[in-house]
């Protein structure tokens, strides 16, 4: 059970993904979370550098749905002005949503990469659903009042990896 909360690959930000390193694994679609991997959980809109990232994305040819657990007027009032398709209070780890955002972009799971700042969520959901899974550390440090319940247990999860050596990565978070 527990393996189902370690990701795939472990990187400092969203930016440290490149449209190359997903090309070499055949990746062709993004499912992202919003708050607090892409940008502040309280941030309205894109940085010019995420900005810069998602063109990235597009002009290689790899397509990105914002999957988030937030309600609609928060998803939407962000991914309308970038013109990314997303679905809102997703329920996640649950599996529908990802399913959704794979007949969205019309992309097999083998090809898509969930990408996200919370284990319990983002990690376990995208590994339950059998998809390649990145690991962000949050770009924020404060969190909203049930992200910080996960964030507990998530540091729980995190030692225990640690103490049976399956954590590849040192705590950033």
């Amino acid at each position: 059970m527990i393996k189902n909360f370690i990701p795939s690959q472990f990187v400092k930000k969203v930016s440290d993904i490149t449209p190359e390193s997903l090309l070499e694994k055949n990746i062709r679609g993004i499912i992202t979370d919003l708050d607090n991997t892409l940008v502040e959980w309280d941030r309205p809109e894109a940085t010019p550098l995420l900005i810069e990232w998602l063109k990235s994305m597009k002009n290689a040819g790899i397509q990105v749905v914002i999957v988030s657990n937030n309600n609609e007027m928060r998803v939407k009032s962000f991914a309308d002005p970038l013109g990314i398709p997303f679905i809102h209070q997703a329920r996640k780890p649950m599996g529908r949503a990802f399913r959704r955002a794979l007949k969205i972009m019309e992309v097999k799971r083998e090809n898509v990469v969930v990408i996200g700042d919370q284990m319990l969520t983002d990690i376990f959901g995208g590994n339950l659903n059998k998809l390649h899974t990145i690991l962000v550390v949050p770009v924020a440090q404060s969190d909203g009042f049930f992200t910080r319940i996960n964030r507990v247990v998530e540091r729980r999860i995190m030692k225990r990896l640690k103490e049976k050596g399956q954590l590849m990565w040192e705590e950033e978070n």
